[in-house]
């Protein structure tokens, strides 16, 4: 004879964890001893967030319209030097020297010795790699018995002049390329490097009334 189970025993089952991935880290334990749900970390064999490859950076450089002072100091030097050796200009008072930080003062007994001076300080500038476009040079005026010449030595980029290169760059540059007005300079990035190539080649084809250097590539 068959012995009887109690009533209900039947109906009795010993509760066993719910099956986890072996990918899958145990969660955390639960108040009462029995371990928690695992975490899932997504589709095997994809990257998560974060390990997602970042952005990639863009290139820049900058446009600016700067003096070399050093090379325009040895420029005036050297004008200076061979004025007071010529003999075209002895006896004239020629002389040319700085006046300020942005300005240089030439001085002669006639309008035309002063702007022989010119010439000479223009030869010097171009022989030291100095574009002549940093100079705005004024018309001889009379001073007594001398003649001056003030020469303005332009540096920066003017406003004007700073819309003007953005929109040759916006209109003919490569797409995506930015320019950026900063102050009296401008910044030029863009996702591709030989883009940026490409705006240095344009802006050299171009004729400015300003010298421009490109600078901080990077």
């Amino acid at each position: 004879m068959t012995p009887r189970r109690p009533y209900g025993s039947a109906h009795r089952t010993t509760a066993e964890p719910p099956p986890t991935r072996p990918d899958c880290p145990p969660g955390p334990p639960d108040p009462t001893g029995r371990a928690g749900p695992a975490i899932a970390l997504g589709v095997p064999g994809r990257p998560t967030p974060s390990n997602l490859e970042p952005v990639a950076s863009e290139s820049s450089f900058d446009i600016v319209s700067k003096i070399n002072r050093q090379e325009v100091d040895n420029a005036l030097n050297q004008a200076a030097k061979e004025i007071g050796t010529r003999f075209d200009f002895r006896g004239v008072g020629a002389s040319i020297a700085w006046s300020g930080d942005h300005a240089v003062e030439i001085k002669a007994n006639s309008e035309e010795r002063a702007s022989a001076v010119l010439d000479v300080f223009k030869d010097k500038l171009v022989r030291r790699s100095v574009s002549l476009k940093v100079l705005d040079p004024a018309e001889p005026k009379a001073s007594g018995k001398e003649y001056r010449l003030a020469v303005t030595l332009k540096e920066g980029i003017s406003q004007d002049d700073a819309r003007k290169i953005s929109k040759l760059i916006r209109d003919e540059g490569p797409r995506g390329v930015r320019a950026q007005i900063q102050g009296d300079e401008l910044r030029v990035s863009a996702k591709k490097k030989d883009d940026l190539q490409r705006v240095i080649s344009l802006l050299k084809g171009r004729e400015f009334d300003l010298a421009l250097q490109f600078v901080n590539y990077r």
